[in-house]
């Protein structure tokens, strides 16, 4: 592919992607304003706890198909289908192993109610199998339009479907169905807008070529899943819905801002860098200008809302959500540089090295679960921090073997990411001071909004930042 050709690409995909995205957490913000507002903590608690079965369940069921088949640089119909197949079965096996496990759920947590709501929940992985293969062809072809297009419709319908659920006192129940509606409708457009189709003829003999590939993920992101969702079970077992939700909540802002910048460069990361993978010194300036690009939109974004944190939960979300403050602004710092994460392991997979990616996020999910152990008996927030700082200890694992393929040292990441890093600092410590003595909380988000974006769009103008 001519350097032109990649370049249109990797600025289409970054476009429709951010467009996707941006537009997705406007609607995500938009529904999820108002759901807070009717809801309660304990009704997110309710949903949160079933996170990690749905997400260890969703893993096996995609089996790490999409990026093997992204990684292979010819592909057949045979290995879609296969895939099709493989995903669509498992999904409903999944189905019938989790309804029948519903009481023994409900049980560990010592809530009768899970039973009836992790059975609607579940109906995820039916309607989920139906469109894997679909999303692989797309993500493989670099179709970022098609996708942005079936992402926005989906989140549409389901989240209008959720708060009128929620308006007729469905509670939790209509977060569930707001989240099988959206899976729903997401794998029927897929296969509906994907030029490829599926075929009755049943042969699962093109995954054992992939198998390989793909096992080292599958096994990588069941642990990420545990490790992700660990504190769900610890609260909702040991403390009550109610702390899940508060958890749950804080975490879920600081996602919607990370899926936004993290969206933009996974939806042309690995393809791109796949692309190239034949010339070494085009994959690294690539990889540097992604960099630049991660840190010029994440900073300000992940580490402005840490700083508005509890003036945007007051304002938004009601008093009532006040006790989520402090795990947003926790994971907002973690938020930050979470896009190097999906840098690294994007150049990883994309030089093959899925084993490499397999012992990092293992080693990750251990010392996680170590740390959440040791801190148990502190509280809930020395045991966060532990967590989040095994994620920034995480990154040296993962540049280290970045700098092996691509001779990339730290020391460049860092001359990369310190300008905008400290021209965010700059601008949050200027709008802090100006906005000390101001008590009205409206006046002091709106100011401390304002005045950083001012100072930092100033300093990229004045340094004549070429991402700007």
């Amino acid at each position: 592919m001519s350097e032109s050709t990649l370049k249109e690409k990797t600025a289409k995909g970054l476009f429709w992607g951010g467009l996707s995205n941006g537009f997705q957490q406007v609607l995500n913000l938009v529904f999820g304003l108002v759901l807070a507002r009717i809801l309660d903590a304990s009704d997110y608690g309710m949903v949160g706890m079933l996170a990690i079965f749905s997400a260890i369940a969703s893993t096996i069921q995609e089996s790490g198909f999409t990026v093997a088949l992204t990684n292979k640089k010819e592909i057949r119909h045979e290995d879609y289908n296969a895939v099709f197949w493989f995903s669509t079965l498992t999904g409903v096996v999944f189905y019938l192993i989790l309804f029948f496990c519903a009481p023994l759920i409900a049980k560990f947590y010592d809530k009768p109610e899970l039973i009836g709501l992790s059975r609607v929940i579940f109906l995820g992985f039916l309607f989920g199998g139906f469109g894997i293969a679909s999303n692989a062809y797309l993500f493989k072809t670099l179709m970022a339009r098609e996708r942005a297009k079936i992402d926005i419709i989906s989140l549409v319908c389901s989240g209008s479907l959720g708060v009128v659920l929620a308006l007729n006192g469905c509670a939790y129940y209509g977060l569930a169905i707001q989240t099988i509606t959206y899976i729903g409708i997401n794998s029927f457009l897929k296969l509906y807008y994907t030029p490829w189709h599926p075929t009755v003829s049943i042969n699962f003999i093109p995954l054992r070529e992939m198998f390989g590939f793909s096992s080292k993920l599958i096994l990588t992101n069941v642990f990420a899943q545990i490790s992700n969702n660990v504190f769900s079970v610890v609260l909702g077992k040991f403390n009550n819905p109610q702390q899940v939700g508060f958890y749950t909540q804080g975490q879920k802002w600081m996602g919607m801002g990370n899926q936004l910048i993290g969206g933009m460069i996974n939806s042309v990361a690995q393809p791109i860098l796949v692309q190239v993978g034949d010339d070494n010194e085009r994959q690294r300036t690539i990889f540097r200008k992604m960099i630049r690009f991660g840190a010029f939109v994440s900073f300000p974004a992940m580490l402005g809302l840490s700083f508005v944190a509890k003036e945007f939960v007051c304002i938004f979300l009601g008093e009532k959500w006040l006790p989520s403050v402090p795990f947003l602004q926790l994971f907002c710092i973690w938020g930050a540089v979470g896009y190097l994460w999906v840098l690294y392991t994007n150049l990883l997979i994309s030089h093959g090295k899925s084993e490499i990616y397999l012992y990092g996020v293992i080693l990750t999910g251990l010392l996680q679960l170590i740390i959440v152990g040791a801190m148990f008996s502190f509280g809930i927030y020395p045991m966060v921090i532990g967590y989040i700082v095994v994620y920034y200890m995480s990154l040296l694992f993962w540049h280290y073997f970045v700098n092996k393929c691509l001779s990339i040292t730290i020391f460049d990441i860092l001359k990369d990411i310190s300008p905008y890093l400290g021209s965010v600092f700059l601008s949050i410590a200027i709008a802090y001071f100006v906005i000390l003595y101001i008590e009205n909380i409206y006046i002091t988000f709106l100011l401390k909004v304002l005045i950083t974006i001012i100072i930092y769009s100033c300093i990229m103008w004045c340094g004549k930042s070429v991402i700007f």
